[in-house]
């Protein structure tokens, strides 16, 4: 199979689809890999670990030209709509439910939308979690970073001073963005409360912080009294395919204390808050009703290289099931192909993406 991997155009994006060791591997298995000039510079890999590693480097209008396969780390932006063709497919981070003029160009076109968020293997999504876990990790470190004052935050210090208390930070989700919040705040020295719907993931939290961090169910009411006294929110909500449910109205947003910082690290699939909307990484912030707001929707391509390393581990083994087996049959043959499945012959085959769409109408 052809296999191209195009370079990133979203604002500040400095990831590659793969690093040269998984072009190696793929070139082993047979298959003809197009890397476009200068595509993973970002991440310190040159065109010449490419070459050396036996990709071809082609300029993008001939990678999506003659690659049936095109692994990427975004969801393509209206520029690369047009190149776009029947038959091919696009593995990647497509995060479609907000996302309606993407969603109906793949339908339109005929591309197969193999969704790296909704790929699913023993209940487990593991090519969210590398991803996950860094934006995890960054979530606070960036409340912290904008709770300066000359930032436009409160001028609280999130790790506190002798005699001082530190900021106090409440995670919506426990997964594995929320845990990793809650792992690096409170490593920090915050006050950290984490909340989720389901106990028992809550009683795995409390074994695994050891009481360090609060523990709360994740409803209306209880959502509505953390947030009035926290200093920094972290939206780590996720519906696997779905639309991000709206946690936070434009009403309770006015209960928060001024100059408190909202990380929505789930604006990938709408946001949290009904007043969220995407940032980048050259204008990540915006004040609504005296809240900061970071909503970047590419958190982890701050970090190219460590991004871009974890990624290509996670990955690699499902493009090599798909380039080898080729589309059709890897979606009939492996269960995990085909949960990634979100666009296929013009139609829209995930459930949750399916409803998504229902409820715009």
């Amino acid at each position: 199979m052809i296999i191209g991997i195009p370079k990133e155009i979203k604002i500040e994006e400095f990831r590659v689809g793969l690093t040269p060791i998984g072009v190696q591997e793929l070139k082993q298995d047979g298959h003809v890999v197009l890397v476009e000039t200068h595509a993973g510079e970002g991440s310190g890999f040159p065109d010449e670990a490419y070459l050396k590693a036996g990709a071809e480097i082609a300029a993008r209008e001939d990678i999506y030209a003659k690659a049936g396969l095109i692994v990427k780390v975004k969801e393509p932006l209206a520029q690369e709509f047009g190149l776009l063709r029947e038959g091919q497919a696009i593995f990647t981070y497509l995060h479609l439910a907000p996302n309606r003029p993407l969603t109906e160009a793949l339908v339109k076109k005929g591309v197969t939308g193999l969704a790296y968020e909704t790929l699913t293997q023993d209940n487990t999504l593991p090519l969210l979690a590398p991803m996950s876990e860094i934006a995890g990790r960054m979530a606070p470190l960036m409340g912290a970073f904008y709770l300066q004052k000359f930032k436009g935050g409160s001028g609280i210090l999130a790790t506190g001073a002798s005699g001082v208390r530190p900021a106090r930070i409440v995670v919506l989700g426990a997964g594995v963005v929320g845990t990793n919040a809650a792992r690096v705040a409170s490593q920090l020295g915050m006050e950290t409360v984490i909340m989720n719907k389901g106990a028992e993931r809550l009683r795995k939290i409390d074994e695994l912080f050891m009481g360090r961090v609060e523990t709360l169910p994740l409803t209306g009411q209880t959502i509505a009294q953390e947030i009035r006294n926290a200093d920094i929110i972290i939206g780590a909500v996720l519906v696997p395919g779905g639309r991000t449910p709206v946690l936070i109205t434009r009403p309770m947003l006015k209960t928060m204390k001024k100059g408190s910082v909202l990380v929505d690290v789930s604006v990938d699939q709408g946001g949290c808050a009904e007043t969220s909307k995407p940032t980048t990484h050259d204008e990540p912030v915006y004040e609504v009703d005296g809240i900061l707001h970071y909503c970047v929707a590419n958190m982890p391509g701050a970090y190219p290289r460590t991004s871009t390393l974890a990624l290509t581990n996670a990955t690699l083994p499902y493009v090599k099931i798909i380039a080898g087996k080729g589309i059709e049959k890897a979606i009939q043959e492996d269960p995990a192909v085909r949960s990634a499945l979100n666009t296929f012959q013009r139609k829209i085959v995930n459930k949750a993406l399916a409803e998504s769409f229902l409820n715009m109408i």
